[in-house]
């Protein structure tokens, strides 16, 4: 299988999967190649990076976005700001912060801060309600 950088005639970006180059020529020649957001048949390939392997690690995060991926990460992004700037920080002790709001050992407010996988999985099973926020790569700088 060969995954191909594609592109429409409104320069909506997209990757799609063909068992060869023959197949991806075939196939949009009888229209069966769409653009997934506009539904353009009038689809061509665009311009890609080899996939290299170096032996590192592989980042688990898809750099290459298209329009609406990046209007829906502007989106994540004021969505995790709004929360930082409306929550208190609580940094490791989210777990057990969380767990006294939840039992009401203290007054209820929205908090924010790390947990371990052990910590979030233990506030699941006591029906604690909690959602992960996103961190981006910017975050880290």
């Amino acid at each position: 299988m060969i995954r191909f950088s594609l592109i429409c005639d409104h320069d909506h970006e997209f990757e799609a999967w063909f068992r060869g180059n023959d197949d991806f020529d075939t196939q949009q020649k009888r229209g069966f190649v769409e653009c997934p957001q506009c539904g353009s048949s009038k689809v061509g390939k665009a311009l890609m990076a080899p996939a290299v392997s170096t032996g590192r690690k592989r980042e688990k995060i898809a750099l290459a976005m298209g329009e609406q991926q990046r209007k829906v990460m502007a989106q994540l992004k004021e969505m995790s700001e709004k929360i930082r700037e409306n929550a208190d920080y609580v940094g490791d002790k989210f777990a057990e912060e969380a767990r006294k709001i939840h039992f009401g050992e203290t007054e209820a407010r929205g908090i924010y801060g790390e947990a371990t996988l052990e910590e979030a999985k233990s506030l699941a099973e006591d029906g604690v309600g909690f959602m992960p926020i996103p961190v981006f790569p910017e975050d880290r700088n």
